[in-house]
């Protein structure tokens, strides 16, 4: 199956997780429906500059964020870091994360949110 870009279809999310600005979330595939995988989430999030998503953990999942472009600071359970492009983190048993777009860019981000179970 192939879909091309300008053919995913998106949410934008307000305040997301506590954080500031809106996200917009570009679904690539939607889990459970198009993939059988245990995932929750396979999409690119666009967070416009300032915009962030709120500190928040992952309990029986882990979140992969891969920093596509932009430059972000993240809440990597307590541990200040940036983020720049090419760069990842992996979030998951019952650990935190938040991050917001501090460039002048918007930051992009691939997100993936695979299930334990």
């Amino acid at each position: 199956m192939i879909r091309r870009v300008g053919e995913y279809t998106f949410d934008i999310k307000e305040n997301m997780r506590g954080g500031e600005g809106s996200v917009k979330i570009e679904h690539y595939w939607h889990p459970g429906t198009e993939m059988k995988a245990k995932n929750r989430l396979f999409a690119k999030l666009t967070l416009q500059p300032g915009s962030s998503i709120g500190f928040h953990k992952h309990d029986d999942e882990e979140e992969v964020f891969v920093v596509l472009s932009g430059t972000a600071e993240t809440d990597d359970n307590g541990h200040q870091v940036i983020l720049n492009a090419g760069d990842t983190i992996l979030t998951g048993n019952g650990g935190g994360h938040s991050i917001k777009c501090i460039s002048r860019e918007p930051l992009e981000v691939m997100a993936v949110i695979s299930c334990y179970k």
